[in-house]
C-alpha cells in the first residue's frame, strides 16, 4: 500500500533559474525543497506525492512543478495552474501533459477579480483535461459552490478534486455553512473532497481533536473511495501548528479511521487519480 501525500508545495532554491514574483510568500530557509519533502516522506513511510504549482510564488510560471515531474517520476506527478484568461493556456496544458508528467491542473476562477468559476477560460480549460484525461483540482470558496455545481454538471465525466473543501473551520461546527455545502456537493459522483484542512481548520492546538468530527463528516458523505489526504507541505509556512509528521500522525492514527479507510485514502483513491492504477 504506497502512501501519497497528494498536496505538497515546493521551491526551487535555484532562484535565477526559477524567479520568484515579486513579494513572494516564501517558506522559511532551508524548507520547502524536494530534498526537504523527500526527508519528510521517508521518515513517515510515505512514498508518492503530487506536487501543486506554488501561485503565490511563481504565479503562472509552472517550470519548476513541471519540470520538477518529469525528473522525478515516478514518484511524484506535478498538478500546474494556468491562467483561464490566457486563450494559450488550453494548448500549453497539453504540452504539460505529454512532456512532463503533469497530471493534473489546478483550477482558480477566471475574471473579472477571479469572481467566476463558470467562465469561458475555465470551461475551456476543464474540456482540455477532459480530452487528456487527467484530474482538475479546484480552489475555491464557499461563495463559488453555485459555480461549482454548474461546472460539475457541464463536465460529468471529468474527476474533480476539491482543495481544502473550500476551507471549513471547527469553530463552525457540524452544521457550518461551509461544511454543509461541501456535504452537499457529494452528490455529483465525479467529485473528490481533499482532507488537506485537519490542521488549519482547527482553533487549537496538537492534536486539533476539534476538527475530527467535521473530518468524519466529509468522508462519511463521499465515502473513502472518493477522498484524499494531503500534507499541505511544507507545513512550516502553511500549518506552523503542527510539523509533517504531527500532520500525518494525526490524520492516520488520531483519526480513527479503519484499514480499509486509509488504503482507500492514502493509496488507493489517489493511485487511481493521478498514478494511473
Amino acid at each position: 500500500m504506497p502512501y501519497t501525500d497528494t498536496h505538497a508545495h515546493i521551491y526551487s532554491p535555484d532562484e535565477k533559474r526559477y524567479p520568484m514574483i515579486p513579494r513572494p510568500l516564501r517558506p522559511p530557509a532551508g524548507t520547502g525543497t524536494i530534498e526537504h519533502l523527500r526527508r519528510e516522506m521517508a521518515a513517515n513511510g510515505i512514498e508518492r506525492v503530487v506536487a501543486i504549482h506554488t501561485s503565490t510564488a511563481y504565479e503562472w510560471d509552472n517550470r519548476f512543478i513541471s519540470d520538477s515531474a518529469r525528473a522525478n517520476a515516478p514518484w511524484m506527478v506535478g498538478v500546474c495552474t494556468l491562467n483561464p484568461d490566457d486563450p494559450a493556456s488550453p494548448e500549453l496544458l497539453r504540452r504539460y501533459v505529454a512532456d512532463y508528467n503533469v497530471r493534473g491542473m489546478r483550477s482558480v476562477p477566471g475574471a473579472p477579480n477571479r469572481s467566476r468559476l463558470d467562465h469561458p477560460g475555465v470551461d475551456a480549460l476543464w474540456s482540455m483535461a477532459e480530452e487528456l484525461g487527467i484530474v482538475i483540482n479546484v480552489l475555491i470558496h464557499v461563495d463559488l459552490a453555485d459555480q461549482l455545481e454548474v461546472m460539475l454538471r457541464r463536465h460529468p465525466e471529468l474527476p474533480v478534486v476539491l482543495d481544502h473543501c473550500m476551507y471549513p473551520k471547527a469553530v463552525d461546527g457540524l452544521q457550518g455553512e461551509t461544511l454543509q455545502r461541501c456535504l452537499a456537493l457529494s452528490r455529483y459522483p465525479n467529485l473528490y473532497a481533499k482532507l488537506t484542512w485537519l490542521v488549519d481548520s482547527s482553533a487549537q492546538e496538537y492534536p486539533f481533536e476539534d476538527t475530527y468530527p467535521l473530518l468524519r463528516a466529509v468522508i462519511d458523505a463521499y465515502g473513502p473511495e472518493r477522498c484524499i489526504w494531503g500534507s499541505d507541505f511544507p507545513t512550516e509556512l502553511w500549518t506552523p501548528k503542527a510539523t509533517y509528521t504531527q500532520a500525518f500522525r494525526c490524520f492516520a492514527q488520531e483519526l480513527g479511521l479503519t484499514e480499509a479507510e486509509k488504503e482507500a485514502i492514502l493509496s488507493t483513491t489517489p493511485g487511481r487519480l493521478w498514478f494511473g492504477e
